[in-house]
């Protein structure tokens, strides 16, 4: 049983790698567009019937998200035709909503479906800051990050399969310590670096649609200072799905020249 298992493994991650146009970076690829759009699109049409949206056309709020979510996607739309590449947005149908909802958040499902929770504009001062958050959301999308995502999620299931079949002779204590230093390991070696990963490289990129958006990215400085002033500084990075709002800010500064090129176009 384990060898299959670890056949399976060997096979998966042998035909699992596609690149990315975007990046043009090998990822980890077990799922089509077909299935996940399909399914991410379903779990959004589920979370909008148990959510307050707020669809009042004439609320201010409402517009602003409207309006950053529409430049934004306008800009990625350019970008990708300026680079012969139109025809990797076909499947991407995109919406934007506003959530009444407290938590400082926001998120786009893969196919292009964005959520704005409330709780968020009250850090945002600015619509260019929104256009960071929005950016930033969008860039999730665009990578792969939730197909990777997934992907990943099967292949460590996969893998505590062959190392429970593997120490299936162990004493239970032995296994249990074993099964134990696995789940950890992977999360804190594996898991948590990728999505951290996945973090920086949608600021990246976020930064870009934001400028292409006509909106200043050096804004989103005094955005993540805000973030930091209002975050708990007790959880340290290595068990955290983000950066430290001190190193992302490291990070955009570093990116922010390459932003701006696309700004002063």
């Amino acid at each position: 049983m384990k060898y299959l298992l670890l056949l399976i493994i060997g096979s998966m991650l042998i035909a699992s790698c596609a690149v990315n146009k975007l990046t043009g970076k090998s990822q980890l690829s077990l799922l089509s567009d077909d299935e996940i759009f399909h399914t991410s699109d379903s779990m959004y049409r589920d979370y909008l019937k148990k959510s307050k949206v707020i669809s009042t056309r004439s609320d201010v709020d409402v517009q602003m998200v409207q309006r950053v979510g529409k430049k934004i996607v306008q800009a990625v739309n350019k970008y990708y035709s300026d680079r012969n590449m139109q025809s990797q947005l076909n499947n991407y149908r995109w919406e934007y909503q506003l959530v009444q909802d407290p938590q400082v958040n926001a998120w786009c499902m893969p196919g292009g479906k964005i959520v704005v929770y409330t709780g968020i504009l009250t850090m945002t001062k600015t619509e260019a800051e929104l256009a960071v958050i929005i950016g930033h959301e969008v860039s999730h999308a665009l990578l792969n990050h939730g197909k990777q995502r997934m992907s990943q999620s099967m292949l460590l299931n996969l893998g505590g399969l062959a190392l429970s079949s593997a120490v299936a002779d162990k004493s239970s204590r032995t296994k249990s310590n074993i099964e134990l230093a696995y789940g950890i390991g992977t999360q804190v070696g594996l898991a948590l670096p990728f999505s951290r990963k996945h973090e920086t490289e949608a600021d990246q990129y976020g930064l870009i649609w934001t400028a292409m958006a006509g909106y200043n990215p050096n804004e989103a400085i005094p955005l993540w200072e805000r973030m930091n002033n209002a975050s708990s500084k007790e959880i340290p990075e290595f068990f955290r799905t983000h950066p430290t709002e001190v190193n992302r800010i490291r990070a955009l500064r570093a990116y922010m020249p390459q932003a701006m090129k696309f700004y002063r176009q």
